[in-house]
């Protein structure tokens, strides 16, 4: 099948199962993240108290975590949602946001790969950064290309047996073994707050849709 048909393909399939993805995701991209996932036929929750969290992670079919603005009662309810995720069976999405730059974040993305995501989706200061080769980027702002973060991506597949995500103008998924290369990404979406996050709940939607589990 053509890689257009593939995608084709790919986007009816989410539509058809409209993946109910919980994202605990950063204050500043909430309704920008709701309305992607909704233009592409998901359907967003953004669920944060502890107790509802780790109760709705059970339910929905996917869960991202994204630590854009992390507190320590927030990353109390992540980890409970994450474990309750993964009793389920259920794959979660982990978009390391700053990790690097920040110590706390930084401490706590290494203590919850323990916890297997499924998949990780970050810029290439913040995928050097969890893979423990670079100190990380300037705030949210990566100042590496995607494609010097590509070893580091491959080992923190490796290492997590996650798919790991490195996004920029160009992107590079890879599953530590095997790299797929996409382009079409635009430097202007860097001035758009939010278009990473916002990628990184539709991968966490279509990790359900296309069945890979979680752990």
């Amino acid at each position: 099948m053509q890689p257009d048909l593939l995608n084709l393909h790919a986007l009816h399939h989410f539509r058809t199962r409209s993946p109910l993805t919980h994202c605990m995701t950063n204050d500043v991209v909430q309704t920008f993240t709701a309305n992607v996932l909704l233009a592409l036929g998901a359907s967003p929750a953004m669920v944060i108290e502890a107790e509802e969290a780790e109760q709705f992670s059970a339910i929905a079919d996917a869960l991202l975590i994204n630590v854009g603005t992390l507190t320590a009662p927030r990353a109390q309810a992540m980890r409970r949602a994450i474990e309750s995720a993964v009793a389920a069976g259920k794959p979660w999405t982990l978009d390391p946001v700053a990790v690097g730059a920040l110590t706390y974040r930084t401490r706590f993305c290494q203590q919850i790969l323990a916890l297997k995501p499924a998949a990780i989706r970050g810029n290439a200061s913040e995928i050097l950064a969890l893979a423990g080769m670079s100190a990380g980027g300037r705030g949210v702002d990566t100042t590496d290309t995607a494609a010097s973060a590509l070893p580091a991506a491959q080992a923190l597949a490796r290492q997590t047996n996650a798919i790991v995500a490195v996004t920029g103008e160009v992107d590079y998924v890879t599953d530590g073994l095997r790299t797929q290369t996409l382009t079409g990404g635009d430097l202007l979406m860097t001035r758009v707050v939010g278009t990473g996050c916002a990628l990184s709940a539709v991968v966490a939607g279509q990790l359900f849709t296309a069945g890979r589990p979680a752990g």
